[in-house]
């Protein structure tokens, strides 16, 4: 198969050869210098031609060669080169393609001030005669000969070009020497630039309108931040020839073969901790700085660059269309690196894994051409213990930043130390509140305000003064308290401890065998089916603050005297059903148990309900009347169940009559325990 010839001396002619190697095609790629011999890298498919030709040596380079294309990729301001190989295939019919140099239009536009523009480089020079101070030349070596003919001119240039031996020559024989020649390989971004330009004092920048690739858009960002002027050589206009998709296209005709031009996405989540600079971990500092793409909340990316753009994304439904839309354009070959921004610790009551697991899912399903990868950060709490001098992996840790949390108040009862993530000042108001409504004044709230901010702030509150914070920002408290309470480990609250009215209740040692059957665990969502005085709904909802039960009793008088027991317990993962099963279960999220201690003769009815919603789902009913326990055993029949068991459970509690104590005993109570089994088709 016949090569490609590529005549390079841009990032686009690089990228386009990395291109065509990866997808198998033999070229030669033509380059003026060593250096950029050195730049391209030995690859099978790859040849390189090193050395300046003028038209008759291009003209018989091409005769010695069987080239099915020629590919132009010089520089735009590079005409006489254009030219020469233009004339040398004028009695050819090889294809000739010109490789337009990627522009974004934004970079041109011009409205800054501060930029002036130049037909050529002797304009330019003649004009920074007049300019006072240090200049950064970034126009390369090539010209250098018209800025170092002006002796006055000459030693307030700094030269940044690129590190090769030919360049430095350059420089030598013009007198550029020492701390004036920057002698660097790019891409640089806007910090890098403007930390250059601070650096050696610059108050003018020259570089040639040279497109996305040739970072202007960079340097002329990085001038204006600095407030300097921005001196540009070139007029805008539209260059002749193809895009970088286009020409691969076009290739992949000639030579028959697909040419991969879309590389993919490399996708960074990092976590920056509380925001300033100074937190950064070194491994985030250096994705931002190399980032072509910055997204994350507004916050998060304000004080930031990107080589591209950056835009206010932090959701998987913002983010994943966004890179599918990028997806579609033209990136000459290059992977772009996306990052992500979150605040604190990725891995830490972020957003981050939510977006991983949706960007994984599109990857998977190749539907998304992307690598994905966190960077941890540094967590306010592991920030707020290292001011403090405290401790944290003998601490709780909780979150109300943008969420809540359910039994806030047990957590801090029972807890020594509980650190917890915050937003504004009305979080740490109604954290004060709460402490006083529970009786827990004896606790203190050590509270760091924009923590790692210059304004930073560590206060040390009571629960009264929490309630007069007004100062808004983001804070991340510490709550002590010195007489936490131990918790306990299983339910058994004696009946004493409920308010009870005249609601009959579940009785104490009832309850406890119960809640056992029922098998709990984690993330449980619980139907307690006539609760009355909500005994046992309170029993469940205190075991952990992840299980949800829905308290559901016909009559008011029961359900009012529930609510009071919740407000008694301090639980917030209860909510009270005010309904008659089986009608109040029909819109009540899935349940994963049930317990029935009153079904109102509609047992039947409520334990399809139940069935319907979960054939696999945990039962447990009480029966004490004759016509219930009738019943039950009639549903065991009709049901498909596993796990069954039936036990009556008679108790007998002592009293004092007198000297002695005498045993009374209480009504006997029917326990049913069992499993729903889902029937498969072939057993109908």
């Amino acid at each position: 198969m016949k090569e490609i010839l590529i005549f390079a001396g841009t990032t686009e002619g690089r990228k386009l050869s990395e291109c065509l190697a990866e997808a198998g095609i033999a070229h030669t790629v033509c380059v003026a210098t060593e250096y950029g011999e050195i730049v391209l890298g030995e690859h099978p498919y790859r040849t390189v031609h090193q050395g300046r030709m003028d038209q008759k040596e291009m003209q018989k380079f091409l005769a010695e060669h069987d080239f099915a294309a020629v590919v132009d990729a010089t520089h735009p301001y590079a005409a006489v080169v254009t030219e020469n190989i233009k004339e040398s295939m004028k009695d050819t019919r090889i294809p000739y393609l010109r490789l337009k140099r990627e522009v974004d239009e934004k970079d041109c536009d011009g409205r800054n001030g501060q930029i002036v523009t130049f037909e050529d480089h002797k304009s330019c020079a003649k004009a920074l005669e007049q300019v006072e101070g240090n200049i950064l030349l970034t126009t390369g070596s090539k010209e250098l000969a018209v800025y170092a003919s002006d002796e006055a001119l000459k030693h307030r240039l700094y030269v940044r070009i690129l590190p090769g031996m030919e360049s430095l020559s350059i420089c030598m024989e013009h007198g550029i020497a020492g701390k004036q020649i920057l002698a660097l390989q790019g891409p640089f971004t806007t910090e890098m630039n403007e930390a250059m330009i601070r650096q050696y004092q610059i108050k003018c920048l020259v570089t040639k309108r040279s497109g996305r690739a040739g970072g202007y858009k960079e340097k002329t960002e990085a001038a204006k931040r600095a407030g300097i002027l921005t001196f540009v050589i070139g007029q805008e206009r539209e260059e002749e020839g193809y895009s970088f998709w286009e020409v691969s296209k076009r290739l992949e005709e000639i030579c028959e073969k697909e040419i991969r031009w879309n590389r993919p996405f490399e996708v960074i989540l990092a976590g920056v901790g509380m925001g300033s600079r100074e937190n950064l971990t070194e491994e985030v500092r250096q994705a931002i700085e190399s980032a072509d793409v910055l997204l994350g909340a507004e916050r998060m990316i304000a004080g930031y660059q990107a080589r591209i753009e950056k835009k206010p994304l932090y959701t998987a439904d913002q983010i994943i269309p966004y890179l599918k839309q990028m997806q579609g354009k033209e990136w000459m070959g290059e992977s772009r690196k996306i990052v992500v921004l979150f605040s604190g610790d990725s891995g830490f009551y972020s957003g981050c894994q939510k977006l991983y697991q949706a960007l994984q899912t599109e990857i998977d399903a190749k539907r998304l051409y992307a690598s994905v990868r966190i960077l941890s950060g540094i967590s306010s709490v592991a920030y707020l213990a290292a001011c403090i001098g405290e401790s944290y992996q003998d601490a709780a840790i909780c979150s109300i930043h943008g969420k809540k949390i359910r039994n806030l108040t047990q957590k801090i009862r029972h807890e020594k130390k509980l650190f917890l993530l915050m937003s504004g000042a009305s979080d740490v108001r109604a954290l004060g509140q709460l402490l006083v409504n529970a009786g827990l004044e004896q606790c203190i709230v050590t509270a760091g305000y924009h923590l790692s901010y210059p304004d930073q702030q560590i206060l040390t509150l009571t629960p009264e003064e929490c309630t007069a914070i007004s100062k808004e920002g983001l804070y991340t408290c510490l709550i002590q308290n010195p007489e936490a309470e131990e918790k306990r480990l299983t339910h058994g609250k004696a009946d004493a401890e409920f308010i009870r009215e005249r609601v009959p209740m579940t009785k104490e040692e009832v309850r406890d065998v119960s809640i056992c059957k029922l098998k709990l665990h984690q993330n449980a969502v619980v139907y307690d089916i006539g609760s009355g005085t909500g005994s046992i709904a309170v029993e469940i909802a205190g075991l952990s603050s992840s299980v949800s039960v829905f308290a559901i009793e016909k009559k008011a008088e029961a359900a009012n005297l529930i609510e009071k027991n919740q407000k008694k317990a301090e639980l917030e993962n209860i909510q009270i059903i005010r309904a008659e099963a089986p009608e109040g279960l029909l819109k009540l999220p899935v349940p994963t148990h049930a317990f029935i201690g009153g079904s109102g003769e509609k047992l039947k009815e409520i334990l399809t309900v139940l069935y319907q919603k979960n054939p696999h789902m945990r039962i447990v009913l009480n029966a004490v009347s004759m016509e219930t326990i009738c019943e039950m055993k009639e549903v065991l029949s009709l049901f498909p169940v596993r796990e069954e068991d039936v036990i009556l459970m008679q108790v007998s509690r002592s009293r004092h009559l007198g000297n002695y104590h005498l045993m009374q005993a209480e009504n006997p109570v029917w326990i049913c325990s069992f499993s729903f089994r889902e029937v498969m088709q072939d057993e109908n």
